[in-house]
């Protein structure tokens, strides 16, 4: 795995794709493939090593938490945390993820000072990879056109990547967390150019959905990470082990039925919770770390009349996430999936 540094510990020189790069679409992959090539030796100038003759180390620099959130006090969630970043960024040939903490402090550099303290200053960087749109600086006012004349006046080569269209408009991940919000999950795939996934640990609840026949893994998952859409989701689930997540690891998927939202009908004081219940099979998960990926949205949430209603529809959710997912062995009474009778988690996304 690839390290996770601060500003102050990268390892330097550095070739720098710099941006938030958040759910790694291909228009960020693209820049961030231009400083790996720069690193290499094949980027513009096709220089790989400073005037010292020491390597570029191909570098992601991000800052966290997102600036907005400083300037502003907007809670910004995130597609992919730093942790899940560093599993993406390794097979681009990036060898270490660098945050840069945004402080009201940085915030107010000007351009030249954030490319003279930070980038030439603290990671000694040799070649810089933006997006066309990047800007920075106090108040917004350094450009692409700017961090070209500042760096360059350094030594260091600035790459700037056009933006990336995708159906006559921009690819974003605005686009992406606008798919995610309406539960389209193909959608969100295809922009991200990979399934959406998220993990948790597994914690204890109340057992409400063991009290219906229904029991339910109760995740625990970081408040920072984008959740889509309220509702019940066919899934794929994988165990997290010291190695990593499931895939990539050979370890099969296991079907399962997502609950992401309240508990009208059993609780409906309760607040927003993540459960996932295993089709047609019983694991302990007790404290597993679970990586999650929703492949279909079921439907949203809703109240019911009554524990009978409710279990009923739990039975046709069973059903539907086990047709739609081809698990093996079908679904029996007691084994289906979780909903708003499901346990509630201690953490859950704001």
């Amino acid at each position: 795995m690839i390290p996770l540094r601060s500003s102050e510990d990268a390892q330097g020189p550095t070739a720098i794709a710099l941006g938030s790069f958040d759910g790694l679409h291909e228009g960020h992959r693209r820049v961030i493939a231009a400083a790996v090539a720069g690193a290499t030796g094949a980027g513009a100038t096709g220089a790989a090593a400073r005037p010292d003759g020491r390597a570029l180390v191909p570098t992601v620099v991000s800052f966290w938490p997102h600036p907005r959130e400083v300037l502003y006090g907007e809670a910004r969630l995130r597609l992919d945390l730093p942790a899940e970043k560093l599993h993406l960024l390794q097979p681009l040939g990036i060898e270490q993820l660098v945050l840069v903490p945004f402080t009201p402090a940085l915030a107010a550099l000007s351009p030249q000072a954030f490319v003279e303290q930070v980038l030439v200053g603290q990671l000694q960087a040799g070649l810089v990879a933006v997006g066309a749109n990047f800007r920075f600086g106090a108040g917004r006012t350094g450009d692409t056109a700017t961090l070209r004349r500042l760096a360059e006046a350094h030594g260091v080569e600035v790459v700037v990547l056009p933006m990336l269209a995708d159906g006559g408009d921009r690819l974003s991940s605005s686009r992406i967390r606008r798919a995610l919000s309406g539960g389209e999950l193909q959608e969100a795939a295809r922009l991200l150019g990979r399934p959406y996934r998220f993990g948790g640990r597994v914690v204890q609840g109340r057992g409400l959905g063991r009290q219906l026949g229904w029991p339910t893994a109760n995740l625990q998952v970081d408040g920072r990470k984008f959740l889509p859409l309220e509702g019940v989701y066919a899934a794929w689930v994988w165990l997290v082990d010291d190695v990593g997540p499931g895939p990539g690891q050979g370890q099969a998927p296991l079907p399962a039925v997502m609950n992401l939202g309240p508990q009208p009908t059993v609780d409906p004081t309760a607040p927003s919770a993540v459960e996932v219940h295993l089709l047609g099979r019983r694991t302990e998960l007790a404290g597993a770390e679970l990586l999650v990926e929703p492949v279909a949205l079921l439907r949203q949430q809703q109240r019911f009349e009554s524990l009978e209603a409710l279990v009923a529809q739990i039975a046709a959710d069973a059903a539907r996430a086990d047709q739609l997912l081809g698990s093996a062995g079908g679904v029996g009474v007691g084994e289906g999936p979780a909903d708003e009778g499901g346990d509630r988690p201690q953490q859950q996304n704001p």
